[in-house]
């Protein structure tokens, strides 16, 4: 099988790789983690502008109709500069989801204004003990057993609690299913809910990837400045073989992310599979990229006055978000020897 974008979703990748590095430089990144809500109104407006946010979203609704293939990339840039907004909330998750299972009250409430910018969307699944961006959500996307409802964000009682990445903002939740309507009940919520969670675990693994290259392309860029001896460390046969396995867990990981999008977009009997073992592969390599570019560059690495110390943190959040390498290792071997 083939990997290859369409000429069109590059250029759509690269307006929005250029929208992230004039509008999301490292000193939002650092803002995000001092400011007490953390999100930029106007840049979450102009990616609606530009069809991001409604990207999933049918046309019917307001929004561009593509899916995953399309998705994905913009994801990993998004990951590339530590953007903190719930894009994988909303675009990934939630939309698709009211679209695919929503009464259609329920969706023509909610979906236009996704696609506009207007409407902000976060989501918890069963197993998932927080919820990301609470604090400014208008709609909770929200499981119980083997129903699903939304909640109007003004009926959620939210408690903030602290994550690893002073960017995220996580939350504990209560809510009234009096307050609530219900999306789908029974064998369609747990279908739905199984593809919610694919997707959030494979756009979070998209995230990763952009994070790591961003991590590898910061630490060449140490290694080339920073000097000992009167030479470069880059020159270094052991600095050179820490870059090496950081480009290989990436390069590795990046094909499976790429599956994973294309079974989702195309519905394929293996996407369980392929989707954990997507994010297993981009959990690791954000691993291993975040030890290498931490021992390459020493302690002002995990420093704040170092711009890799947001970026590790990131990833740090994000390769145990929607499952951790060993849960998505566990199931992709019990999907195997059920089969």
């Amino acid at each position: 099988m083939q990997f290859a974008f369409t000429e069109d979703q590059l250029l759509f990748r690269d307006a929005v790789a250029e929208f992230f590095a004039n509008e999301c430089p490292p000193e939002k990144v650092r803002w995000s983690w001092d400011d007490t809500v953390g999100r930029d109104a106007s840049t979450w407006a102009a990616l609606a502008e530009m069809g991001v946010i409604g990207l999933t979203v049918p046309e019917a609704f307001g929004g561009m109709g593509m899916n995953e293939i399309d998705l994905l990339p913009i994801l990993t840039e998004a990951g590339r500069y530590a953007y903190p907004a719930p894009l994988v909330e909303t675009v990934a998750v939630v939309a698709p989801l009211l679209a695919e299972s929503a009464p259609a009250a329920i969706a023509e409430k909610w979906l236009p204004g996704i696609a506009d910018g207007s409407v902000i969307a976060t989501v918890q699944l069963d197993g998932q003990p927080f919820v990301n961006d609470m604090h400014i959500a208008n709609l909770l996307v929200a499981q119980r057993d083997d129903r699903l409802f939304a909640v109007p964000a003004d009926k959620v009682r939210s408690t903030q609690q602290v994550s690893v990445d002073g960017a995220r903002r996580l939350f504990a939740v209560e809510w009234d299913e009096a307050d609530a309507e219900l999306i789908a009940s029974g064998d369609a919520a747990l279908q739905a809910a199984n593809r919610a969670f694919d997707r959030g675990a494979a756009a979070t693994a998209a995230l990763l990837i952009g994070l790591s290259e961003q991590m590898i392309a910061m630490t060449v860029a140490y290694v080339v400045d920073r000097k000992q001896f009167g030479v470069p460390i880059g020159s270094f046969q052991a600095v050179k073989h820490h870059l090496a396995d950081a480009e290989l867990k990436v390069s590795f990981a990046r094909p499976a992310v790429w599956a994973a999008a294309y079974g989702l977009a195309t519905g394929s009997a293996d996407v369980d599979r392929e989707v954990s073992m997507a994010k297993c592969f981009a959990s690791d390599a954000a691993e291993v990229v975040a030890r290498k570019a931490l021992q390459t560059h020493g302690a002002i690495g995990y420093t704040t006055e170092h711009d890799l110390h947001f970026w590790l943190k990131r990833s740090w959040a994000l390769a145990s978000s929607w499952g951790d390498a060993l849960w998505h290792r566990r199931r992709v071997a019990h999907l195997l020897l059920d089969n």
